[in-house]
């Protein structure tokens, strides 16, 4: 008619065509066919231990981690090892194909079946991975590539979120594995919405000083294997270095006859580590004392001292404070609580201790609780033959009174 017969408008007639959705086919859970997904070994030991083992078909893999730590430099030595058995298709939208290969040749690789790709447009990449047919597609990085489905610029949350959707719908479809660099903000966490750490299946974060230092590569989210693994790195002439103990690298360092200096073995999943915990607490000539933290939750640092005060009888009120785990290492554990309690003790009282291990959870009572996976951080304490071993339980302690007793620093 052209126009509609109640207000005679013209155009107010649209066309629409209706879609008939049919019904999603349901499966009884146990006829449900159950295998392992095949896993392809990357080749270097580090990472396929926090990957569980290898790389799955169809897997998007996210790395996040501060500018300058090493992503680039890791994820190219991976994609290295990986072209020698299949090919490698790196999609670089922060850095041109010359900067890639000026990298590549910086840390001596060059397969044969590694190409590269300086376009910061999906389509494009998508287009390329089409006739390509790559078993590994890395994009460096997720924040400044963008697609055409959506509007706004690049590192936005729609554009984000809609590339990544791409990405991650070419993997299932084609059984390529994706690996997405992702950039984190200053609060620690990987830009762009939180959605997108819902949206892949794998969350790998690498940690560490920029400076120098070791590297964790931690794996926070794995729907393929086991979570909280970590892989232990150093930054070379020749990029990453795999550290086999990584408890020598940390505690190498440490000098006895130094009041203020603790080993704590930290259990990252299966693996345990030795790294030294130090405090320094000198007099303060500020209104208010300074409080300074590094690798540990400063908020827990503030509760251990004022525990100590109230049950351990230390006047922390008018002295500086610095606590520090050294090798860059940043620690989660609970655990560690003890031995962060006896270091300021220790620096509080200027009383060197012999060879130090200590590790419990430190209640706002006093009390010292048990840590989980108590036999596996005494085995890795015992290789290094400490000469106090400080841990609840043992020896009659429960507070944290009862430990500086134990160690001569409770007066």
């Amino acid at each position: 008619m052209g126009f509609c017969p109640q207000c005679r408008s013209e155009g107010s007639l649209v066309e629409s065509i209706a879609t008939v959705v049919s019904a999603s086919r349901s499966q009884l859970l146990r006829e449900i066919p159950v295998g392992d997904k095949p896993r392809t070994a990357v080749g270097i030991g580090e990472i396929d231990r926090v990957l569980g083992g290898g790389l799955v078909a169809g897997s998007v893999v996210l790395v996040g981690g501060e500018p300058g730590v090493g992503k680039s430099t890791l994820l190219l030595q991976m994609a290295a090892s990986v072209a020698d058995n299949g090919l490698v298709l790196l999609a670089s939208a922060e850095e041109s194909a010359a900067q890639v290969a000026l990298r590549a040749a910086r840390l001596r690789i060059n397969p044969e079946s590694l190409q590269v790709v300086s376009d910061g447009q999906v389509e494009a990449i998508l287009a390329a991975c089409e006739v390509e047919r790559p078993a590994l597609l890395i994009i460096d990085s997720i924040q400044t590539v963008t697609t055409s489905a959506a509007e706004g610029s690049s590192g936005g949350v729609v554009q984000v979120r809609e590339s990544a959707a791409r990405f991650i719908e070419f993997a299932k479809r084609s059984g390529t594995v994706v690996a997405l660099v992702g950039h984190v903000t200053k609060d620690g966490a990987i830009a762009g919405p939180k959605t997108l750490e819902h949206m892949v299946d794998v969350v790998l974060y690498l940690e560490g000083e920029g400076d120098g230092g070791l590297r964790l590569l931690r794996s926070l989210k794995n729907r393929y294997g086991s979570v909280n693994q970590v892989g232990v790195f150093t930054m070379g002439d020749h990029g990453m270095e795999e550290v086999p103990d990584p408890s020598g690298v940390l505690v190498e360092t440490h000098r006895d006859g130094a009041s203020g200096t603790v080993l704590f073995p930290m259990v990252e999943g299966r693996r345990s580590m030795l790294c030294e915990v130090q405090a320094l607490v000198v007099p303060s000539v500020l209104p208010q004392p300074r409080r300074s933290v590094k690798g540990l939750d400063s908020a827990r640092v503030h509760q251990l001292l004022a525990v100590l005060e109230r049950h351990a009888n230390l006047r922390l009120g008018k002295s500086d404070v610095h606590v520090n785990v050294v090798g860059g290492v940043k620690l989660r554990d609970p655990a560690v609580d003890l031995a962060v309690a006896v270091a300021i003790a220790s620096s509080v009282r200027d009383r060197p201790l012999p060879l130090t291990t200590a590790w419990g959870e430190v209640g706002l009572t006093g009390e010292i609780r048990n840590a989980a996976h108590a036999e596996r951080r005494l085995e890795e304490a015992s290789r290094f033959d400490p000469k106090l071993i400080i841990r609840p339980g043992h020896g009659g302690i429960q507070t944290i009174g009862e430990a500086l007793e134990m160690t001569g620093l409770n007066g």
